[in-house]
Order: structure tokens, then sequence, then C-alpha cells
């Protein structure tokens, strides 16, 4: 119906790719009356709710945004469940749908998805009323390299039964998936047409993006360097300062921080920056932790991308671009942070938290702490087949330090067996571990 901003899905979407938040979407959409599908574009928010909604409003279309601007009323119109697709365009929608759940919605009533945090954020934040449910990229698990055979959501319900399972993915194949994305539109393309996809999304980000957010570039190649220098920070705890002295390399005089804090902002707010949290118990007796967090983006083949990254130069020389200190070649860097999207994913699944441990002093650290309750599954992620005894150091140390509260401790590798060490520390190959 022309101009009409209702329409109804009447056939179903096809070449989907079932996610692991689909079984968390399934259970919360039975017995809750409205939910956010939050998350960077082209991550799949619309397609995994439009295989469960019966009403759609597109406020990325201009003429239905400029229906539902004139009368917000209307997106709560239709058979439910009803989708209000890009919320974030017309901000008041988030308010509209809170106050139906207010007056009594019932299960199942809406569904948003939103690519962007609004300029104008609503005049409530809907805690209580519509539950938040983030999308990332596709973990390791979703992509069809083979079956998982440990459980991150056992193991932190303390099911400490033997690990075992075999794996043929190698370091090659690693490095492809790095690189392939976790994009469901961009998985079997061939590996040019999916460079010039990333590249596509990296200059929408810095050509429209940042405008439609009410931020002008008037500089597209500071916020480049600023982007490329993020991403070589990736897997690190870089301080500001020198993220923006990497980005200004052979620049006299540096920008200020109320220049480039809105880089950083507007990039969160797009979820395409992702930082893994510091963890900072307060029940234990750990004490000096530091607080920054750890860098990624939302997909390292984003990363890889921007820093002009193939097969051949990360597996062999490093390529050029911003120059961060870190431990280990940009390689480990990326595929600890595909270890850490698929992790965050899985944590998810468990009703889990995920950060990072590091001492003030930066002699301890384990890369992934999963949290529920009162027990944690600590990880560190080794690029390499056999881990060693200085490998698990810090996991012993932690476990020794927190005794029972470890439900269990890790080492996610690139080898193609899981086992158990004779320390009690599981190695398991990155493709074998999931939720």
């Amino acid at each position: 119906m022309v101009g009409d901003a209702t329409h109804t899905l009447r056939t179903s979407v096809s070449s989907y790719w079932r996610r692991i938040a689909d079984d968390e979407l399934d259970e919360l959409i039975a017995g809750l009356p409205a939910i956010a599908l939050e998350g960077p574009k082209a991550v799949g928010k619309t397609a995994t709710a439009m295989r469960r909604a019966a009403t759609i409003h597109r406020l990325d279309d201009e003429a239905e945004r400029s229906i539902a601007q004139a009368d917000t009323s209307r997106l709560l119109e239709g058979e439910p469940p009803v989708l209000i697709d890009e919320w974030q365009r017309v901000p008041e929608s988030f308010d509209r749908v809170r106050r139906a759940v207010d007056d009594g919605a019932r299960a199942g009533s809406f569904l948003l998805t939103g690519s962007a945090s609004p300029t104008e954020p609503p005049t409530h934040s809907g805690a209580g009323r519509i539950v938040q449910v983030r999308l990332r990229p596709m973990t390791l698990a979703e992509r069809d390299i083979g079956a998982p055979t440990v459980s991150l959501g056992k193991l932190l319900h303390g099911e400490r039964g033997p690990v075992t399972g075999a794996t043929d993915v190698n370091l090659e194949r690693y490095v492809h998936e790095i690189l392939a994305s976790g994009f469901p539109g961009l998985r079997g393309l061939p590996d040019r047409l999916a460079r010039a996809q990333l590249d596509g999304y990296i200059d929408r980000i810095i050509d429209r993006d940042f405008d439609e957010l009410g931020r002008q570039v008037r500089r597209p190649g500071t916020l480049r360097r600023w982007m490329q220098a993020y991403a070589a920070a990736t897997a690190t705890t870089t301080s500001y300062e020198k993220i923006r002295d990497a980005a200004t390399s052979g620049i006299g005089e540096k920008p200020a921080r109320a220049t480039t804090q809105p880089y950083r902002d507007i990039l969160e707010r797009l979820w395409i920056l992702d930082p893994v949290p510091a963890w900072l118990p307060t029940r234990n007796r750990l004490a000096r932790l530091s607080a920054p967090p750890k860098h990624h983006l939302a997909d390292p083949a984003l990363a890889a991308r921007l820093l002009g990254a193939d097969a051949s130069t990360l597996l062999h020389p490093q390529p050029d671009g911003p120059r961060i200190t870190r431990e280990g070649t940009l390689l480990g860097a990326l595929f600890e942070s595909l270890v850490t999207l698929s992790v965050r994913v899985y944590a998810q699944a468990a009703e889990a938290r995920t950060s990072h441990l590091r001492t003030w002093s930066g002699n301890r650290e384990v890369d992934l702490i999963v949290e529920r309750g009162q027990r944690i599954v600590a990880i560190e992620v080794k690029l390499g087949q056999t881990p060693e005894d200085r490998d698990v150091r810090h996991l012993l140390w932690l476990r020794n330090e927190l005794g029972d509260e470890v439900a269990d401790a890790i080492i996610v590798t690139t080898g193609q067996a899981a086992y158990r060490r004779p320390d009690g520390i599981a190695v398991v190959p990155a493709a074998l571990l999931g939720p």
C-alpha cells in the first residue's frame, strides 16, 4: 500500500544463518512485551527480528519515517509482534513502546532494532520495560567450520568432565576467518568482494554515519587514521594518548582530546568499538587491579582491513600502519579478538559477563574472565598449537588465589586437539569452544 508506514510480513526470510542469540530471543519474546536488538550495521538484527515479526515499520525508509514522525502512535499498530526497525531514527518511538509496556502490553508485542544510539536519546532509558539484547558478528561456532566439543556454559556450571575433541581447522583457516568477517552478508563472498564490502562499510562510517549522528567530519583522513590506530591497538589496554600519538605520527601539533573524543564517542554509539571492560571484583582478596578496558573493534575483519592486512602480511611480515606497542604479533592480537568475539556471545547465552584482568604493574594478566554469580572461567588465548608452562602461569596464579571461585581455566589455541593438562588447565582449540 503506497504511503502506508505499516506492512505485514507474509514470506519467510531466506538464506538465514541461525544465531546463538536466536535461542535467547525466542525465550525472552515468549515472556516479555518488548525487546530491543542492538549491534552494528549489517550484523543481522533486522533479519533476526523479521523472522518473528508480523508487522514491520522501517524507519530507515524516508516515507515511512516521515509518517511516523507525524504520528508516532501509528508505530504501535498492527498484528504483533510489531517490529520497529532502526528505531533510533525516531527516538520518540522508544518512549511510545515503553509507555505501551507500562499500559500492559502482552508478551511478544514489540521488537526494536537499532544500529546506533540516537543523537537525542529517549526521555526514559526503558530499564525494566524494554530488555536489550546485543547481537554481535558471527562466532566461530556459527560459521560451520566444525562442531564444538567444549561448552563454556557447562564449564561455568562447574561441569569439569573430560575435555576432548579434534578439529582440522589450522592456522591458515583461522587467518581466513579473521579476514572473512562475521557479518552474515559477507559470508561466502570471494575474498576480493569481501574486501570491497569491508572498504565500503568503513567509508560509510566516515562519510555518512558520523554526519547522520550530528557530527560533521571536516577531515576524513584524520578520522581514518584514528580508526587505524585504534585497530592497531586491538587486544591491548593502550592509553588514549598513545592511540592519539600513533594516529598523528609525523604531525607536529597533536590534536586536543576535545577534537578526537567525539570520534570515540560516535564509534561507540555505532557499536563499532567493542571494548572489553576490566574485571574489578570486590568480594575477594585480589588487589591492585588495573581498570582500563581492552580495545577491540566489533569485528576483527574491520581492524585487519583498516590496517591493510591480508593473509600474506599476517602470516609473514606485519603490514604498514600505526605502531602500537604490544606483546606478540598483529596476527596474535587479531586471533585474540576473534576468540573474544566468540566468547562474548557464548557468555551472553549463559547469562554471564565478560571482562579481562590485568594488574597495575602488568605482571599478571588474564585475557578473558567470564563470570556468572560466584563462578568464573578464566581464559587465555595463545596463537600456537601446544601451550608451554609459561603460557598458563597466570591461569595457575589466579586459580591459586581464588580457589573454588575458578570453575575452570582454559587456554584457547590454534591446535587441533582438546585435552586437559596434568596441572588441570584445559587446552581447547578455538574451533572446538562453543556455547
